[in-house]
């Protein structure tokens, strides 16, 4: 008797442990399905311009965040975040940076404005070892003038026709370290056949078997080397370039990459 009351006490646990496992398996199912919905649905169609953007976790869901956003003004607003750290608690902290950049949109907010307001709401809301990375821009597609702030972020690359590189470094800390950080806007220009390309540090810090870094300088090679290629053909050969380099090591990041080309036909003054 007491081997079966035994028999009977370990199957119901181990029915507990399945019944456990499955709700939280349909939670993440749901989880990933709603932090799916944050990103667009696709590229935005814009005269003159091509855009690209992709995000890959390393974990069933990720932290990473990427948007365009058409401004009450006609302008482009582009942008992508990075959470630290991994996992639901970084999903949760950018999907509430989702709901906050889309407010400050709606509410028609100056960029530099909605940057330091984005700050000071997460610097009092979030724990202090919690962060964010942030490069957000407000692009005239008229005029191909650029208006920036990097939180922290990985410098953005301008490749330019011509074969250079211009980085975008004006901003300030990442998001939510200080209620009172101060943000310098800085500007650039995308003149025809000029290609933006911005990317979380899962890209330029993924890993080999060797441990070897996949770097910056092999990035800026594959972007200046396919500057003349559409936006989708770049995001296609830095994936390449990045699957040939790591192997089959496993991914210790999110990695996301937001790719503007402004299109050689497209001219206007400057």
């Amino acid at each position: 008797m007491a081997s079966v009351a035994s028999i009977r006490v370990e199957n119901a646990s181990l029915l507990d442990e399945r019944i456990n496992r499955e709700r939280m398996e349909r939670e993440l199912e749901l989880a990933t399905e709603i932090l799916q919905r944050f990103q667009p649905a696709g590229p935005p169609v814009v005269a003159g311009y091509e855009f690209q953007g992709i995000s890959f976790s390393c974990y069933e869901i990720g932290g990473d965040y990427y948007d365009f956003i058409e401004r009450h003004n006609g302008k482009m607003l582009v942008a992508l975040g990075d959470v630290s750290g991994k996992g639901t608690a970084a999903a949760l902290l950018m999907s509430s940076l989702h709901a906050a950049i889309h407010a400050q949109v709606a509410a028609k907010t100056p960029l530099d404005e909605t940057v330091v307001s984005i700050n000071k709401y997460l610097a009092e809301n979030t724990p202090a070892n919690r962060f964010i990375t942030l490069f957000i821009a407000e692009l005239d597609a008229v005029t191909g003038d650029l208006t920036f702030i990097n939180a922290g972020h990985n410098p953005p690359l301008i490749a330019r026709a011509d074969g250079s590189l211009e980085l975008l470094q004006s901003g300030g800390l990442p998001l939510g370290l200080m209620s009172f950080a101060e943000y310098e806007t800085g500007t650039a220009h995308l003149d025809p056949g000029d290609v933006l390309f911005i990317y979380s540090d899962g890209v330029s810090e993924a890993n080999n078997l060797n441990e070897d870094e996949f770097g910056m300088d092999r990035l800026k090679q594959v972007i200046s080397t396919n500057v003349g290629r559409s936006a989708s053909a770049i995001r296609d050969r830095v994936e390449s370039a990045l699957s040939d380099f790591t192997g089959t090591a496993e991914p210790n990041d999110d990695i996301t990459l937001v790719i503007v080309k402004r299109n050689l036909q497209s001219s206007a003054p400057r």
